[in-house]
This record gives C-alpha cells, structure tokens and sequence, in this order.
C-alpha cells in the first residue's frame, strides 16, 4: 500500500501536501480543458455533418450533370473539352491552436481571378450540361477543403480528449487517493510519536517527582535522627 512506501516525517508530509495542492489544481484544469475540448468537438461534429451532407449532395448534382453531359456528347469530344485546364488552384496548409490541440487551416487561391476560366473549352461544341457540371465542381471547392478541414480537425480533438480524459482519471482515481492515504498515514504515525513521547515525558517527570519526595523524606528521617542522638 501507499503508506508502507513512504517515511512519516514532517518534511515528507509537508512534500505531500505541497504535491496534493498541486495535483488537484491540475485536475481542475485538465477537467476544464476536457470540458471546453468536448463542447467544441461537439460544434465542429455538427458543423462537419452539415458540411458532409451539402458536399454530397453537391457530388451527387455534379455526377449527373456528368452524365447528361456525357449523354449529349460523345466521348471523343468531351475527353477534348477537358484534356486541357484552363484555371489552377494552389492549396496552402497552416495551423491554428485550439486548447493546445494543433489544427489544419485550408486556403486556396487560383492562378487567375477570372472566375470564367474554369472553363477550358469553347461553347460551341459543347452542352450545356457539361457547363452545369464544371460549375458545380468549381463551387464545391471550398466545401470540400472545409470539411477535409473539419473532419482532421475532429479527427485530432477526439485523440486530445481521450489523453485529458485519461490524465483525469488517473489524478481523481489513483494520484489523489494515494497521497491522501499517505498524508492520512503519516499524520497518524506523527500523533503516534507526539503521544508517545509526551507518556515517556509525564513518567519521567512522575519518577523525578517520586525521587525528590523519597529524597526529602530521607532528608527529614535523617534529622529527626540526628536530634535524637544529641
């Protein structure tokens, strides 16, 4: 056990003290990190189901647009239609801190501000369907870079709340109970001790008290003694 580990002296209780103070100020605050990490988890899992549907949807419109595209065309024309991109897209990643959790941050820009240069083909070959569907893939964009966002960021909160919830529990249920115990096991040796020394204090003061009295009593026979004599 706890107690068996530990020496009972007033520096060691002192230490433990010191020790307890500071593990339950730091399971306060890992409990409030746990806390404010799990209300945030919970606004970004709501944000990251809202997102997930629209951009599903958005695939889902792009894909038929596709193949109606496909249908009115053939496929000759379209591979040429698409063979050569117009428009670029450069991806740059950061990160932002949120309760000492690192966080991805998706930004992009485009190699032109000409929102028509998506399109990389004339349109006077092609139908109107491909149009609907280069567009859709065009607006989709930044739904996608955020919730690929959303969804590492999730991904990386949920890994920090399990190892804040893991150091909760390991002060609440095993580092403040064993220093308790062995605060409460050195308290009860130093009373011990104190006790035992104040008994061996008050036998001794009772044996010198007895010791001056036979002493004195000594004292007095003698006299009386000596009186006689003369």
């Amino acid at each position: 056990m706890a107690q068996t580990q530990v020496n009972p002296t007033r520096m060691e209780l002192t230490r433990l003290k010191n020790k307890l103070r500071t593990a339950q100020r730091g399971h306060k605050l890992l409990k409030d990190k746990r806390d404010e990490l799990m209300r945030q988890f919970l606004d970004l899992v709501r944000v990251n189901k809202s997102l997930r549907e629209k951009v599903e949807a958005s695939i889902k419109d792009c894909n038929r647009n596709f193949v109606l595209a496909k249908a009115g065309m053939n496929a000759e024309g379209l591979n040429v239609a698409l063979m050569a991109p117009k428009q670029e897209v450069y991806l740059e990643s950061s990160k932002k801190n949120v309760m000492s959790v690192e966080v991805p941050e998706f930004t992009y820009k485009t190699r032109t501000s000409d929102t028509n240069d998506i399109y990389s083909y004339g349109f006077a070959f092609t139908s109107s369907d491909l149009d609907g569907a280069v567009k859709s893939i065009a607006d989709i964009l930044p739904d996608m870079l955020r919730l690929a966002e959303c969804e590492k960021s999730c991904q990386l909160m949920a890994t920090e709340i399990e190892k804040t919830r893991r150091r909760v529990n390991a002060l609440e249920h095993v580092m403040i109970p064993q220093t308790q115990e062995s605060i409460r096991y050195i308290t009860m040796k130093l009373d011990e001790a104190e006790r035992s020394t104040q008994t061996r204090l008050m036998k001794v003061k009772d044996m010198m008290l007895e010791q001056a009295h036979s002493y004195s009593e000594k004292e007095d026979t003698m006299a009386e003694h000596h009186i006689e004599i003369e």
